[in-house]
């Protein structure tokens, strides 16, 4: 699946594919307004991919401090882009590793 499958099957289904990895989850009902499901997907996960979504969700709750504490648990530089920018890369990425 490339990401314009996903944002396809994002606007036509409303419930989210369990076939999808949980990170993929995470950003499906972060995508779809759902915040607290998606962080609390993410929350108690230890990966790596896990861990940028979180600092996803954080910069995107305005928690900066915190947000650059899981960019550092993930490997990941900070993201300074507009936030639909970041979803994006972190989806194609996912999308590429499943």
């Amino acid at each position: 699946m490339i990401l314009d499958e996903f944002i396809q099957l994002l606007e036509k289904q409303e419930g989210c594919p369990e076939f999808l990895p949980l990170a993929l989850q995470a950003m499906w009902y972060e995508k779809k307004g759902d915040w607290d499901k998606a962080h609390q997907i993410v929350q108690n996960a230890t990966d790596v991919d896990s861990a940028w979504i979180h600092a996803y969700l954080h910069r995107k709750e305005g928690d900066d401090s915190n947000a650059r504490y899981w960019y550092r648990r993930s490997s990941q530089v900070e993201f300074k882009g507009e936030l639909s920018k970041e979803w994006e890369q972190i989806v194609s990425d996912l999308l590429q590793k499943s």
